[in-house]
């Protein structure tokens, strides 16, 4: 168990081991950028706010579908507390600013620049600084406004693909949140890069909506291609005749997916479908899309006779693509990613112990692993400002979001 009390392993041998990363986020956008240069084994430092009737990042304290945000996109960071609505506050933040590499922020327009720590009040003092802003949109006509997941994916056609006609639906989780991090750490990434070369630092500016509508892409580059618009998801034609959820034996749910000829011959072949396999009007898979409404009510008919074990059985003998309906707890006890090492222990931050998931990427076969847990709120405050000059007792009151 890695907890946040025990001493982290050593990050020497991670690609960004010696990178310092200031971050003011909260939420999910800004942490997930710097939850990605962390497991990368930079260090990060999350500024959390006290005073003035604040008491850390308010993810801390979400219920429902907030409740996962602070443990996961958390770990492998150090906690320190300061008020930076104090002079004394700022000053110990610019003291920190002046040993980062990488400053990351996801506040509203104007938040920053209200507290002189936004890029151009800090580029000049310190011109290697890399300055990382996530917010709603890129700077235009839209800049101004405040953007959430849920209003970019309407604004950007994601909801619209997404839903039934009529009918917009958000994805399922936070995707341009997440992604929109992404993209934050990759700039970052880049800009160090590209410092090795020059020298100098620069801003790097990730956006919600631009980022939604570079998922969604692909659906208005078909319209410039074909002249047709996409139609939401639930409601296209499918390039492939068998490729939808059936309901079996004791009503439980899978996804299967038949998609060329061949396959539909061993398809045909393991569910003793020779009927159908013989049938002129089925020979291409064009034919058979062609043909689903009234292939698909006979393929639902013969299909709900098997167990979803059976036919997983079959369809992985053969090589055909299937997934059973996963809730997302279930994959906490997946065997496959308890066995590759995608899963790891952790502790929350009130002190139980859990799995967590680790980044969709090995490095040399490896994953990057847990150093330390989720911090509690100003964990690291002290030995991050001793570290800075102030004493401990100073340290203590400027913790507290106290003058020092």
């Amino acid at each position: 168990m890695h907890s946040s009390s025990n001493p982290p392993s050593p990050a020497s041998s991670l690609p960004y081991a010696g990178i310092r990363v200031v971050e003011f986020t909260h939420m999910v956008m800004g942490p997930s950028c710097g939850l990605m240069l962390a497991d990368m084994g930079a260090e990060v430092i999350k500024v959390e706010p006290v005073g003035h009737g604040r008491n850390g990042d308010a993810t801390r304290k979400l219920l429902g579908s907030g409740s996962g945000f602070f443990p996961l996109f958390n770990r492998n960071k150090k906690s320190l507390t300061l008020d930076l609505q104090t002079p004394e506050g700022k000053e110990a933040a610019l003291k920190l600013i002046a040993t980062a590499d990488v400053v990351t922020e996801n506040f509203k327009p104007g938040t920053m620049q209200k507290l002189g720590l936004d890029y151009e009040s800090l580029k000049a003092q310190f011109p290697r600084l890399i300055y990382v802003s996530h917010k709603g949109f890129l700077p235009g006509p839209y800049e101004h406004r405040t953007a959430l997941d849920e209003v970019v994916q309407m604004m950007g056609g994601l909801a619209y693909m997404t839903g039934r006609t009529g009918d917009p639906l958000r994805a399922g989780t936070s995707v341009n949140d997440i992604m929109g991090g992404m993209f934050g750490a990759m700039g970052a990434m880049a800009a160090l890069a590209q410092r090795e070369k020059t020298g100098k630092g620069q801003e790097v500016q990730s956006a919600l909506f631009e980022n939604n509508v570079f998922l969604i892409a692909q659906h208005m580059m078909q319209y410039a291609v074909t002249g047709k618009p996409a139609a939401p998801m639930p409601a296209r034609i499918s390039a492939w005749a068998i490729y939808d959820v059936f309901e079996v034996k004791d009503g439980e749910q899978i996804f299967l997916a038949v998609v060329s000829d061949g396959a539909w011959r061993e398809f045909c072949n393991a569910f003793d479908l020779g009927e159908l396999h013989g049938d002129p009007r089925l020979g291409s898979n064009n034919d058979r899309v062609q043909a689903r409404s009234w292939l698909m009510p006979l393929l639902r008919e013969k299909m709900s006779a098997y167990s979803g074990a059976h036919i997983a059985q079959v369809f992985e003998e053969k090589g055909l693509p299937f997934a059973p309906i996963v809730r997302p707890h279930d994959l906490l006890d997946d065997p496959h990613l308890n066995a590759t090492g995608a899963l790891a222990p952790i502790q929350l931050p009130d002190g139980r112990e859990s799995k967590t998931v680790l980044l969709p990427l090995t490095l040399d076969g490896k994953h990057l692993e847990v150093r330390l847990s989720p911090p509690k709120l100003g964990e690291h405050s002290l030995e991050i400002l001793t570290a800075l000059g102030y004493s401990p007792e100073q340290a203590r009151t400027l913790a507290q979001g106290q003058a020092a």
